[in-house]
Order: structure tokens, then C-alpha cells, then sequence
């Protein structure tokens, strides 16, 4: 019931402890913060991560294509690619045919990246104290939600 200002007791209201986007948010929050130790000595960032993942497993594919893949637009993603050519990691080439593709591909050094960060799955899994069959089964709930939305 609201009172003459329209504000709905406690008791009544929805909570922000009630409210299953800020569990969302906040638990990423809390997980951008744990990867970030493990990343710092790659000289990667949690997005930045992400589209090296991205590349590790499927090398030479377009702008839009890891925007696509990270559910970012290509004007999002193409300044994080800019700072990981800068760093060595991947190099930009215009398409041949069409020039308005840009295709990303990795560098020597971003393959060898790769076995740098084999160790950061593992350490993040360990980071949240949950069994992996959990953490199945809530990352496929999850991306289930994502999908509904």
C-alpha cells in the first residue's frame, strides 16, 4: 500500500536483494574482479580476453563476425582490436574483394598467448568455489535467459 507520497513500504516493494538483474550484474561485477589478477600478466583486459578467445579458436574472421560472437556491435569491439594490434597481438586487413571487411588475424605472438593463458579457465572455475557440473548447468541456464531476452 502507498502512502500520500507513493512510496511503497518495505515490506510491499520489490527489493534490490529481490531483483534478479542487480544478482546478475553484481555477480559479473565480482567475476570481472577475479579475472582481472589472472589477466594483468597478459597485459589483457576481461573484453580484451574475450576476443582473443574468440580468435584462439577460429583465426582470421571478420570485425563483425567477433562482434557478433561477443554480442557487441563492430564500433564497440573495433577500438579493443586496435589495442591488441597495438600490443602485437593480432594484425587488421582490409578484404580484398571488399574492402569495407575488415578481417583480424593473429600474430605469432597472439598463438603464443595462447598457451599463457591455458591456466586462466582453471583458476577462475577454482576462484568460485563451485563444482564444475554447477557451473554447467548455470551457464546454460544463463545463456537460455540471454536467448529469451
Amino acid at each position: 500500500m502507498k502512502n500520500a507520497e507513493g512510496y511503497v513500504p518495505r515490506s510491499a516493494a520489490h527489493t534490490l536483494g529481490d531483483d534478479l538483474a542487480f544478482s546478475l550484474y553484481s555477480t559479473s561485477l565480482a567475476m570481472t574482479k577475479r579475472y582481472k589478477p589472472l589477466l594483468e600478466p597478459l597485459g589483457l583486459t576481461y573484453p580484451q580476453y574475450f576476443a582473443m578467445l574468440t580468435l584462439w579458436a577460429n583465426d582470421e574472421v571478420t570485425v563483425k563476425s567477433i562482434a557478433a560472437r561477443l554480442s557487441v556491435d563492430s564500433a564497440t569491439v573495433t577500438p579493443m582490436l586496435k589495442r591488441l594490434e597495438s600490443q602485437g597481438y593480432i594484425t587488421r586487413l582490409r578484404g580484398s574483394s571488399d574492402e569495407r571487411l575488415v578481417f583480424i588475424r593473429l600474430t605469432d605472438r597472439g598463438r603464443a598467448l595462447y598457451r599463457d593463458a591455458a591456466s586462466v579457465p582453471a583458476a577462475a572455475l577454482h576462484a568460485t568455489g563451485q563444482s564444475r557440473q554447477f557451473l554447467t548447468q548455470l551457464k546454460d541456464a544463463l545463456d537460455e535467459l540471454r536467448a529469451n531476452l
